[in-house]
């Protein structure tokens, strides 16, 4: 029997499809190895040094501390939690930092600390 060219095509086709579909499965097979591997190899780790991070509980929550850089690693609720105006402290001043100056000059005490220091013309 002789096959016509376009069944010929079709199971051309299925075939590539099916080859196609086990590439894409082999690849996100890789991908959650690969996910997988590097969560293992940075769990808990600290992205400036790299060495282990303990965790630390703060105003009720747990924070993640590098003590041998001192760095802290925030999420993102953890940071929204410690920037609530009824925060006060340390880190509030420290978040204070980020802030724009211009929501800082609007206070009348602190427009002189907020000024630009004058340059000496040569």
């Amino acid at each position: 029997m002789i096959s016509s060219p376009y069944e010929n095509e079709y199971f051309v086709r299925e075939d590539a499809e099916r080859k196609r579909k086990l590439a894409q499965k082999v690849r996100r097979e890789l991908e959650e190895a690969e996910r997988h591997r590097l969560k293992v190899l940075h769990w808990m780790r600290c992205p400036k040094c790299g060495l282990e991070m303990h965790e630390v509980t703060y105003r009720g929550m747990t924070v993640d501390v590098c003590f041998s850089c001192n760095g802290i690693f925030l999420e993102e609720a953890e940071l929204a939690h410690i920037q609530k105006p009824e925060s006060k402290g340390v880190m509030s001043g420290i978040l204070n930092w980020f802030k724009p100056e211009t929501k800082v000059a609007t206070h009348p005490d602190m427009r002189a600390a907020v000024q630009q220091p004058e340059t000496k013309r040569p």
